[in-house]
């Protein structure tokens, strides 16, 4: 089977872990790289892509299927390999997570004593190369976990899908798709930044409250001695969180000259919930569904989530779907794998909308109005 088309051969191993910004060139200044230091700095120590991420993989994994086309109990036995957990893993969560971080998803398909398939296994993108023939065809797929290399053919002996390749658009990539956490990756660094920031700034009494000047009216300095023990006073009974609001004795010569934030300083609030949306934004999430203040592009809850749905986890489910059911058509030949539509609650309304007006269509027989409605 052709899975890619005709490409030129390359020259060189291609690598797996996803560029620095698509460029293959070194990251600026600590933004993350590779693959998994994306993960760790953007999903898992980021709290504004951790739950972007939770919103669309759950709701993905949540997603009623159903299965078109197999004869007999085919719909059945797919549907049930599909919502099967293996070893903990749910399928459709789990691909949906892959597809959305890294833009692959591979799954491997476990066949039984009698050939038919007993278990579908995500496996982890990242751990997964492809191996290209002289014409730079997918001959097979390595799977890689420290030292060891495991080789995965994408067809068995008698021509079957053994493993299954699903991508998301990669626009300069023949074998590999395109993730939104190497997109959000800036993003992440700039909000990781800032609350780095608001840590410091917390642990040095919360804010840069002020200086201490010594004016004693003759021109002298304090001695070293003199310096380094009001430092330590003011490092062990008024500096952190503890001691915020504490009141202070000066000594002779000592004034207190508060301190305010510069505009340039305070920019870094109006920078770090920029930084979120656009986080919201790489992941396909309206940002008021995660609570980001100071985004109006929305009605209310009920319009973005609707969004939500239909413009990120419906199309993700439905990628998934066609690469399962393109996968599993060897052993039920025409089986489609899609979102129950009726069964998602979010879009009621529209399926109520639809439904009047089909009822309020006086031209049309009940056949063709039941026709209209899906309803056999």
């Amino acid at each position: 089977m052709k899975w890619f088309g005709t490409k030129a051969a390359r020259e060189g191993a291609r690598p797996v872990l996803a560029r620095a910004w698509g460029s293959g060139a070194v990251a600026l200044g600590e933004w993350p790289a590779s693959y998994e230091a994306q993960i760790r700095a953007g999903v898992i120590g980021n709290p504004v892509a951790q739950r972007a991420m939770r919103l669309v993989c759950e709701a993905a994994g949540g997603t009623a299927l159903k299965a078109d086309g197999a004869q007999g109990e085919g719909a059945a036995r797919v549907l049930a390999l599909v919502n099967c957990c293996s070893s903990g893993q749910a399928l459709v969560e789990t691909l949906a997570s892959h597809l959305l971080l890294h833009g692959n998803g591979y799954v491997q398909i476990v066949a039984g004593a009698d050939g038919t398939p007993v278990e579908l296994y995500a496996l982890r993108p990242e751990r997964v190369s492809v191996e290209a023939d002289a014409r730079g065809w997918p001959a097979a797929y390595l799977y890689r976990v420290g030292d060891s290399v495991t080789r995965l053919t994408p067809e068995d002996g008698a021509g079957r899908t053994s493993i299954i390749h699903m991508k998301a658009l990669h626009p300069l990539d023949d074998h590999y798709g395109l993730g939104c956490v190497g997109a959000a990756a800036g993003a992440v660094a700039i909000h990781n930044a800032a609350t780095v920031w608001n840590k410091a700034l917390l642990d040095n009494a919360a804010r840069p409250s002020g200086a201490m000047v010594y004016d004693p009216g003759d021109g002298s300095v304090m001695s070293p001695e003199q310096f380094e023990r009001v430092k330590q006073e003011m490092e062990a009974a008024f500096a952190g969180a503890a001691n915020a609001g504490r009141p202070m004795l000066l000594e002779g010569g000592l004034d207190w000259k508060a301190l305010s934030l510069t505009p340039a300083e305070m920019d870094f609030v109006g920078l770090k919930a920029a930084a979120a949306r656009e986080i919201a934004l790489a992941f396909g999430v309206p940002p008021m569904l995660l609570g980001l203040p100071g985004d109006n592009s929305y009605a209310n809850y009920r319009e973005a989530n609707r969004a939500l749905w239909r413009q990120t986890v419906l199309p993700l489910v439905a990628k998934i779907g066609a690469g399962l059911s393109q996968g599993l058509c060897g052993w039920w030949p025409g089986v489609r794998i899609t979102a129950d539509l009726d069964a998602v609650s979010v879009l009621a309304e529209e399926r109520t909308a639809l439904w009047d007006r089909v009822a309020a269509a006086d031209f049309l027989t009940a056949e063709e109005k039941k026709a209209m409605l899906g309803i056999a």
